[in-house]
């Protein structure tokens, strides 16, 4: 890239620090679309073994 900088004689911005921004946005949306399908399945696990209990 330097090279390109140099024959150019122009500077792009750094861009270097942009991709692990956009892997961390991306890794905390699927942490939290885990975290709220495990919520999800386990108040309907929960529910299921209040029905099931009684009839014991």
């Amino acid at each position: 890239m330097k090279a390109a900088n140099v024959l150019t004689g122009t500077r792009l911005p750094d861009e270097s620090g942009q991709a692990l921004a956009e892997y961390s946005l991306i890794l905390t949306f699927i942490v939290a679309v885990c975290v709220l399908a495990a919520t999800l399945l386990g108040v309907a696990i929960a529910s299921g073994f209040g029905n099931i209990l009684p009839a014991f």
